[in-house]
This record gives structure tokens, C-alpha cells and sequence, in this order.
């Protein structure tokens, strides 16, 4: 009986059919940095001011200063205050400028911005002074649905298929990023980023199944990373098209809208052929596996795919499964731990880019280059050193980049932003190298499962990201303190991760073993069997299997 690694090895392990589904497979990533930090651009902090036109009705003939010295109070520095007015009295114009006005308030009719400013999310839903909260929170439900999404699409792929989900979270992504750009109200606003998050998440999750699952051994870490350097472009794009496009309907249309142009993805993308050989759809993957060895100009062996049939019926795995077992119980929780450190200081550098004195457009180029390096070295880093020396040490520079960051002074924006990109560097490589290394980690029946489970976690941990930032009121050092902190302690327990270096995707949840077992356990099996039919053809019996 064949198995289903045999199969790739023969028809070609990142033959010319792998090389072209990791190009449709990066493309939708293109797009998913716009729907993650395209926000961070459309709040860009400008000149404002209570509106006080209350006083020209008492003098309609105020010039605009004279109108501002009169109903605005003053700060330290002697600019305007921007989230404070003098109280409205019922005076006339003289008793104003002889006695003054004392008593302060709120802003009560809302806010005055510079007349040239392009509409943005800052300026259309007045998100300053005590709304200015409604922002960070908005981030937040945006991660609260990449939370959704992760659990939802990870099961539902799981059950019906990786193909059908992705092109779910597609048609998800572009028809509900469109809509955000014609939103009357900031709550709706919310509302439909949520939506978008969740299938932004979907997407991402997705991508890894289908990179690993059609390609050898070998190439699983460069089949993710390749896929992923698309999300690094994907972001310098970002940095660029924010910079033209200043009006955020128009930016989230350019961001959102080129989606669209991918749904002939409903022709071309193929389905898991590993993920419907554990389903018993054996002439469905068959037909895939013929389809893919042509474009590879590779011959299948005669009979090879007639012996190609799953060890036992392979139930759909569930949740439950990965904590029912002991082996898979104690690689979950210390990947959910690895996870959630990951998107705490990968979202926690991202999202402070406003906060670190150089302009946020160059910063966030340099921040989306510096994504680039890092997927491409991962590729060679896992291969020489395995994947569980590189996950703790990337965890833990990430980690340390961020306290050293609590040190610096303020005044130091360029040795600030260095540290931050260099932290980036390595919070992306960590965080890349765990879609790798949970793929390996969990069978084909719960990977998805699993890898939606973690990315619940690292969602949770995004939902965090935001309103962890602004407690640098109370202190600068605080936000850095904890987005450091975390990754260095978690990147102490992956010393209790197996290793997978060079060890086959396993299918079934196994008999208690963790995958680098369950491969030693099979290429034992595959010896012995060996020996007995060599022992056979000489009249031997050596196992007990040949004296039966």
C-alpha cells in the first residue's frame, strides 16, 4: 500500500503544478496588509478644535482668530486647546472682550478641522480627545473577528474542504472590504471590519494547509514563506497607496476592489489531494494527482495510485481531539502559548508605527522591506537549525528588542525606529515560522483545526495589541514592557516542543505519539517489513509475522 508521501515524491515534491498553486495562493495575501493595518493611515492625527460658531450669533462679523481667542482657552505652550472651550454665555459681544470668559467645558458641537484636509476616518467620525478610544477599540473588533474567523473557517475546512473555504473568505473579503467604504456610521464601520477580519483570517490559515499539504518534505518551509513574502510586499504596498490616496473611501476601494479581479480562482484552485485522500475521495484525488503529475512532466509508476488508499477510516477530527490526547494536548498548549506571544509583539511593533517620531509612511515601507528578509532567511534557518531552536530564539530577540526599546528616550526617534524594524525582523520570522511548525506539529484530520485554534489565540492576543498602546499614558515604557516580556518567558518553553525537521505530515491523530515518533515508528515498520520478505524469498523466518 502506498502512501501519500510516496505519491508526492514521485509525481514531483515542488515540481511546476506546487510552483504555480504557491502563486495563487500569495496573490490574496497581497491584499490582506491593507485590510490589517490600512486603518493605522486613515487616522493620521491633524490640527483641531472645538467648534465654537455659537459666538457668531452674537457677532457675525468675527474674524476666525478673533473668534478662537475668545471661546478658547489656552495650554502651557500658548496653542489653542483641542478638546476644551470656554462655556456659552448669553452676553453681548462687549461684555465678552471686557470681563472674559472663564468657565471651560467639553466640546459640545463637535470639531473644526483644516478646510484642504481629505476626508479621513479621524476627521468624518471626529475620533479625537475622549473618542479618540473608538479607535483602538475598532482595531480590536477587527481582531475580535480575525478570533471568529480562525475558529470558524479552521473547523469548516476541516469538514468540507480547504478549496471551498478559501474562495468563502474571497468572495467574504471583497464584498464586505468594499462596503466598509460607504459606511454612514462609525459603529457600522466596525460591524463590517469584523466580518473582514474573519475572513482575512480564513485566508491566512488556509494558505498553509494548502502550501504544505502539496509538496515533499523538504519544501514545506519554503512553499509557506514564498507564500508569505507576498504579505510583506503586501504591506510596502500599503505604505505606498496611503500615501496617494489621503480620502479613505477611495483608499479603502483601492485596497479592497482588486479581490474581485481573483475569482477565477473557482476554475483553477484545486483542492488538498492529501485532505480528500483522508476522506475516502480517492478518485477525486486521483484525477488531482494525474492532473499534477502531467503539469510536473513526471510519469506516475504503474499501479502507484491504486495502492494509494488511507491506513484505516479517518474521522473528521474536532477540537476535542487535540486535548483528549496526551502527546497532542501538551503540543497544543504550548503552541497556543507560542502563538499568542507571536501576534502580541508582531501587532504591538505594527500598530505603535504613529508612536515612533519618524513620518508613519516611511516607517511602515521600511517596517513591510524588512518582512521580506526576514521570511527568506527563515527558509534557510529551519533547515539548518530545526524548527524548535528557531522559534525560541526568534520569540525571545523579538522579545528582547522591546524591553531595550523601554530604555531609550524619547528624543531619540531614528535609534527608536531601528530597534522597532529590527524587532519587526524578528517578531515576522517567529511568526512565520509557527505556521510551519503547527502544520507539521498536527495531522492532516485537525491541522486546520488546530491551526484555527491558535490563531484564536493569536487573535485574542491582537484584541490585546490596541488597547495595551495606549496605557503609555501612564508611562511610556509600559506597552513595550509588555509586548516584550511575554514573548522572551514563552520562548522558554519551546525546549518542550518535538522537533519536525524532515519528518512527513502525519494524517491520523496517532496512538500516543508526537509526529517525530510517529515517523520512527513508521520507518521501523517499513525496515522490518523488509527484512521479512527478504527473509522469505531466502526460506527464513526471523519476525513472528513469518511464522504465521
Amino acid at each position: 500500500m502506498a502512501e501519500f508521501g510516496d505519491v508526492i515524491t514521485a509525481l514531483g515534491e515542488f515540481g511546476l503544478y506546487q510552483k504555480l498553486l504557491i502563486l495563487l495562493l500569495s496573490l490574496p495575501l497581497l491584499l490582506n496588509p491593507f485590510q490589517m493595518i490600512g486603518q493605522v493611515f486613515m487616522v493620521v492625527d491633524v490640527p483641531h478644535h472645538c467648534d465654537t460658531s455659537w459666538i457668531l450669533t452674537v457677532s457675525p462679523n468675527l474674524t476666525q482668530e478673533e473668534q478662537l481667542n475668545l471661546t478658547l482657552p489656552r495650554d502651557a505652550d500658548g496653542q489653542y486647546e483641542q478638546c476644551s472651550m470656554y462655556s456659552p454665555v448669553d452676553w453681548d459681544l462687549d461684555s465678552i472682550v471686557a470681563h472674559g470668559l472663564n468657565a471651560t467645558q467639553k466640546c459640545s458641537s463637535g470639531w473644526v478641522y483644516p478646510s484642504a484636509q481629505p476626508p479621513s476616518l479621524l476627521t468624518e467620525f471626529d475620533l479625537v480627545c475622549d473618542r479618540t478610544v473608538l479607535n483602538d477599540i475598532s482595531q480590536s473588533i477587527y481582531m475580535a473577528g480575525l478570533l471568529v474567523g480562525a475558529m470558524l473557517f479552521g473547523m469548516l475546512s476541516d469538514r468540507i474542504g480547504r478549496r471551498p473555504v478559501f474562495l468563502i473568505c474571497m468572495l467574504l473579503q471583497g464584498v464586505f472590504g468594499l462596503a466598509v467604504a460607504f459606511v454612514p456610521h462609525f459603529y457600522v464601520y466596525m460591524a463590517i471590519r469584523c466580518v473582514v477580519g474573519a475572513a482575512v483570517s480564513g485566508i491566512m490559515i488556509t494558505v498553509v494547509s494548502l502550501a504544505t499539504e502539496w509538496v515533499g518534505i523538504s519544501f514545506r518551509p519554503k512553499s509557506v514563506l514564498i507564500a508569505h513574502t507576498a504579505f510583506a510586499i503586501g504591506q510596502m504596498m500599503v505604505a505606498g497607496l496611503s500615501y496617494g490616496i489621503r480620502n479613505w473611501r477611495l483608499l479603502e476601494i483601492a485596497g479592497s476592489a482588486p479581490m474581485f479581479a481573483l475569482f477565477f480562482y473557482i476554475w483553477v484552485l484545486p483542492e488538498s489531494a492529501r485532505w480528500l485522500v483522508t476522506k475516502g475521495r480517492m478518485e477525486e484525488a486521483k484525477k488531482l494527482l494525474q492532473k499534477a503529475a502531467a503539469t510536473n512532466k513526471c510519469s506516475l509508476p504503474a499501479g502507484l495510485l491504486e495502492q494509494l488508499k488511507p491506513e484505516k477510516q479517518i474521522k473528521s477530527g474536532s477540537v476535542l481531539d487535540l486535548f483528549r490526547k496526551k502527546h497532542l494536548r501538551k503540543v497544543t498548549l504550548l503552541m497556543l502559548c507560542v502563538w499568542f506571544a507571536d501576534s502580541i509583539v508582531y501587532y504591538g511593533l505594527g500598530l505603535s508605527v504613529t508612536n515612533f517620531g519618524l513620518d508613519i509612511y516611511l516607517t511602515q515601507l521600511a517596517f513591510g522591506a524588512v518582512e521580506l528578509p526576514a521570511r527568506l532567511c527563515l527558509i534557510f534557518l529551519l533547515e539548518w537549525f530545526g524548527r524548535k531552536k528557531v522559534q525560541a530564539i526568534l520569540l525571545m530577540l523579538a522579545g528582547l528588542m522591546c524591553l531595550i526599546l523601554t530604555g531609550i528616550p524619547e528624543d531619540q526617534p531614528v535609534a527608536i525606529t531601528v530597534l522597532a524594524t529590527i524587532g519587526k525582523f524578528t517578531a515576522t520570522a517567529a511568526f512565520s515560522a509557527s505556521y510551519i511548525y503547527t502544520a507539521e506539529l498536527f495531522p492532516t484530520v485537525v491541522r486546520q483545526t488546530s491551526m484555527g485554534l491558535c490563531s484564536t489565540l493569536a487573535r485574542v492576543a491582537g484584541i490585546l495589541a490596541p488597547l495595551i498602546i495606549p496605557l503609555d499614558k501612564y508611562h511610556r515604557a509600559i506597552p513595550m514592557a509588555i509586548f516584550g516580556s511575554i514573548p522572551v518567558l514563552v520562548s522558554l518553553s519551546c525546549i518542550l516542543l518535538p522537533e519536525t525537521r524532515d519528518v512527513d505530515l502525519p494524517d491520523d491523530t496517532g496512538a500516543g505519539q508526537t509526529p517525530a515518533e510517529n515517523e520512527k515508528t513508521v520507518e521501523f515498520s517499513k525496515r522490518d517489513t523488509k527484512e521479512d520478505e527478504a527473509d522469505l524469498e531466502k526460506g527464513n523466518c526471523r519476525s513472528s509475522e513469518c511464522n504465521l
